[in-house]
């Protein structure tokens, strides 16, 4: 895959992830923990790390996420964590998704033969996993600009495309 493309799909990811923790840092702690009102801030942000954490993950082995997390987000009975994540632990693995994502993006290439997990799962090659899961973080960064637009009336502006550089290959 030419260099410019994985710029592109990075700039324009990167934008989707930086949407989603402009979102995270914009959310009042009464309404990051607000457990009343579905759906739950706290968990839409997780929801989305760790589908992002789950298949940008290597294809070979178990999968395990970071702690604290758990693998309950896979019960198909829709099982919640034990408890609400703190911002702190949802910016930590943000971080860990985006790392894993830019190195997704980076190695991406004509030849892809589905490296990692989410291409099994969706029946997908790289560079459309790459846009799927792009458009699941869009969704819910989204998704969260409008919960705060209606329960404190504000949220965070655009990002055009991230200011984070793709690693060098």
């Amino acid at each position: 895959m030419q260099p410019i493309w994985k710029t592109i799909l990075w700039q324009q990811f990167g934008a989707a992830l930086d949407m989603l923790e402009n979102a995270m840092r914009a959310c009042p702690d009464a309404v990051w923990f607000d457990r009343s009102r579905p759906p739950e801030f706290w968990y839409l942000v997780f929801h989305t790390l760790f589908w992002l954490d789950f298949d940008f993950s290597e294809a070979a082995g178990d999968f395990t996420p970071p702690p604290p997390y758990t693998l309950a987000e896979l019960d198909p009975a829709g099982v919640m964590p034990e408890r609400p994540y703190t911002k702190d632990e949802l910016e930590r693995y943000l971080d860990h998704g985006r790392q894993q994502c830019r190195a997704a993006i980076a190695s991406l290439s004509d030849e892809q033969e589905r490296p990692w997990r989410g291409c099994e799962r969706l029946d997908a090659g790289g560079v459309e996993l790459v846009l799927y899961q792009l458009r699941h973080v869009q969704h819910h960064a989204a998704q969260l600009n409008l919960l705060l637009r209606q329960r404190v009336d504000a949220a965070p502006r655009w990002v055009r495309r991230t200011q984070i550089p793709l690693p060098a290959e």
